[in-house]
């Protein structure tokens, strides 16, 4: 009986000004085996399916648990995680790409900077210093608790940007990603004490009048987060602000 096989076909990119180009491996297949498992087995005897000698293939990687999003990348053209996406899930022939929206600085790692530069962009945190005792919190409902939990979740690994129409390199708009995280922390009891400053944030140049409301982004997202939930409310933030803006000039 003939051994089973999976075949991968990677795109690789030696450095960011390289030109990319594909290279096509088969590995023993065994069940239950996810993506991070297949590229290990490549770079423990990196060659190509009709044998010639080459480089491991470059990938990032922590958590491996589905939480830090550092191992995001297009699987068969669908962004996603490589350590929870499970080979009897997708079938034996696997493609890997990149992110597009991305700078590809080695074979399938990118440079996710603009993600988290978005986010000081934003304002997207509560400014706490830390220095006394703040006493108990504010009492929050439990839908409030679990809707802003769902939010927290998000590990910036780059899905949702990956297929949002509106974030482009001819677009200034920032993505959904830091929208959500930009209502999150606005809603916060505490980031209300700064909801001018932060409203001011998701208004400027790239904030939330960039977004086009195709939605794809909660589609994809791996956290099943309430994008779409959230960046309606950002709107209805950033108009009741827009008004308040407008009185105050007259």
């Amino acid at each position: 009986m003939a051994a089973e096989h999976i075949t991968l076909r990677v795109q690789r990119q030696d450095r960011p000004d390289a030109a990319p180009r594909t290279e096509t491996f088969r590995i023993p297949y065994r069940p239950n085996l996810n993506v991070i498992s297949c590229l290990m087995e490549i770079r423990r005897k990196p060659a190509t399916v009709e044998g010639k000698a080459t480089t491991p293939v470059a990938w990032e990687q922590n958590c491996l648990e589905n939480v830090c999003g550092s191992c995001t990348m297009l699987i068969n053209g669908r962004p996603g995680q490589a350590c929870a996406t499970l080979v009897d899930r997708i079938g034996r022939d696997i493609e890997l790409r990149p992110l597009t929206k991305f700078r590809v600085v080695r074979d399938l790692v990118v440079d996710r900077t603009p993600m988290f530069e978005a986010l000081k962009k934003v304002k997207a945190w509560v400014p706490i210093d830390g220095t006394h005792d703040l006493g108990p919190g504010p009492v929050i409902s439990a839908e409030d608790q679990a809707f802003r939990y769902a939010l927290s979740q998000c590990m910036t690994c780059g899905c949702c940007m990956e297929v949002c129409p509106q974030y482009n390199e001819k677009s200034e708009f920032l993505g959904p990603a830091p929208m959500a995280q930009s209502y999150l922390f606005l809603i916060h009891p505490t980031g209300r004490l700064h909801e001018t400053e932060l409203r001011h944030g998701a208004m400027g140049e790239g904030g939330i009048h960039g977004c086009g409301n195709a939605q794809n982004c909660v589609r994809v997202c791996p956290k099943n987060l309430p994008l779409t939930d959230a960046i309606a409310g950002l709107f209805r933030e950033t108009a009741v602000q827009w008004l308040k803006d407008l009185f105050a000039r007259r």
